[in-house]
């Protein structure tokens, strides 16, 4: 991980940063790695395909997803192609509506997602929540994952929050105020504090 990370960590919060030593190389490097414009509209499938699953699941439901598109993932593929297939590669009916409505918004021009990442992070989210099927989770994966914007948290992961849980030695669910307090020490650097709650699990 960026020493420049690091050290704010080691300044900030002391507790945090020990679990980064200790995650050390696990973590991705994938915030150097900003996708390409043209891979937008299917880094925003891979999204909504993940929701509330597993990642091994997600990844093995949208290679089969990927499949079905040999030539590329594009919205008037996505728009022609059939519920039934859709749900054959292990989609559910609601997710499959999902890529849909996605695809429908881009082909109309009412999502612009070739632009994106010339918006502020609220502003990326602003536009994608308005596509049914997109919540603030989803927006918040693509701004980590595909646009690589380091200062996202998402409090709707279940994993973030499991993360917070162990590290600082919450019995219960801490409040949305007192998460708030500690992600405040980790700007501008949340999203790389994120990677380290995910990878916590793996380390004692």
């Amino acid at each position: 991980m960026n020493k420049k990370v690091l050290n704010h960590f080691k300044k900030n919060d002391p507790l945090l940063y020990s679990f980064a030593i200790k995650v050390g190389n696990d973590l991705k490097p994938f915030l150097t790695q900003k996708a390409n414009p043209k891979n937008y509209f299917s880094s925003l499938c891979r999204e909504i395909i993940g929701q509330q699953l597993s990642g091994k699941v997600a990844e093995v439901i949208f290679d089969r997803f990927s499949k079905l598109y040999p030539k590329g993932i594009n919205p008037k593929v996505i728009i022609n192609t059939t519920y039934e297939k859709l749900r054959k590669v292990g989609m559910s009916n609601a997710k499959a509506k999902y890529v849909k409505n996605l695809a429908e918004a881009v082909n109309d021009n009412s999502l612009q997602v070739d632009r994106l990442d010339s918006l502020s992070d609220e502003e990326v989210k602003k536009q994608l929540i308005k596509v049914k099927g997109i919540g603030p989770w989803t927006a918040e994966m693509f701004l980590m994952f595909t646009l690589a914007r380091p200062d996202v948290f998402s409090h709707g992961d279940l994993g973030l929050r499991k993360g917070i849980k162990k590290i600082y030695g919450f019995k219960k669910d801490p409040s949305l105020k007192t998460v708030e307090k500690i992600i405040k020490k980790w700007s501008p650097y949340k999203t790389y504090a994120s990677l380290i709650l995910w990878e916590s699990f793996d380390v004692k």
